[in-house]
């Protein structure tokens, strides 16, 4: 049965959360009993291939959040508001939103921070019966503004700012928040202060339920593996494998074989000449 905001909000048990861009890892994420799956705009970055997740379009994370969800009927689906969707005011925000649940069926969406904005904007959609999962800590579409990809709130004032995101965010009407890399005890110190769920990457163990990247789980993303992450299989190692298993029997003639070959009659293929 698919978890509704009350049940994620009153959760005892650890949230798990992954992401999926498309219909076979939506059904895959689904089958391995998931409690939340994440349209990420992080899509821009091992789908698309993008350096970062700016450029990803609100037609980008509808046309693969409808793709997840037909993958997913029965899980709770959450997807990314991108950059610049969310910034601009109440309206704007209010109408994007609206735009992503109605043509994906999404149950929520994702905006990062806790500017004026963005918290306004927070208590407007929660109003209105969008709920809203909120992201503090490091945030990837204003990670530039941050000095970067690094951890956030390791000195007193940027821990400082990380509870009173986290607190801010909460009071405007969010149900959950991502907290992204951030020390492990400060992460212990938000979710026991918080009466919503933290969904934590790179955030440590304290917090009230995990998200990761599938690509980065499953090794299918190239490059150095990430601290935040754990690969639990070498999924692009294998799928390259494969495909060079592949391109050697074509070379070599072995494939295709008289198994994946189909047949016509004699009497047939006689008329044929």
């Amino acid at each position: 049965m698919k978890l509704t905001v009350p049940q994620i909000t009153a959760a005892t048990s650890p949230l798990v959360m992954v992401t999926a861009y498309d219909y076979p890892g939506a059904v895959h994420a689904q089958n391995a009993g998931v409690d939340l799956i994440l349209v990420g705009d992080s899509l821009g970055n091992v789908v698309l291939g993008y350096d970062s997740t700016a450029p990803v379009t609100l037609g980008d994370v509808i046309h693969h959040g409808r793709a997840a969800r037909r993958g997913a009927p029965d899980t709770f689906l959450v997807v990314d508001m991108p950059f610049g969707t969310y910034h601009t005011g109440v309206t704007d925000a209010m109408r994007n939103a609206v735009q992503i649940i109605q043509q994906t069926g999404a149950d929520a969406v994702k905006m990062e921070g806790s500017s004026p904005e963005v918290l306004q904007a927070t208590a407007t959609l929660s109003r209105n019966g969008v709920p809203v999962m909120a992201h503090v800590g490091l945030l990837p579409q204003t990670a530039t503004a941050q000095g970067g990809m690094k951890v956030q709130g390791r000195d007193e004032e940027g821990a400082r700012q990380v509870l009173k995101a986290a607190q801010d965010v909460q009071d405007a009407g969010a149900f959950a928040v991502v907290l992204e890399v951030i020390p492990a005890r400060l992460a212990r110190i938000v979710t026991e202060r918080l009466h919503i769920p933290t969904i934590g990457i790179g955030a440590g163990p304290h917090c009230k339920g995990q998200v990761l990247v599938t690509h980065d789980l499953l090794g299918i993303y190239e490059g150095e593996q990430k601290k935040i992450a754990k690969r639990y299989a070498e999924i692009g190692a294998l799928s390259t494998q494969a495909i060079r298993d592949y391109a050697a029997e074509v070379r070599g003639g072995q494939f295709p074989a008289r198994e994946n070959s189909f047949v016509i009659k004699d009497d047939v293929l006689d008329k044929l000449y």
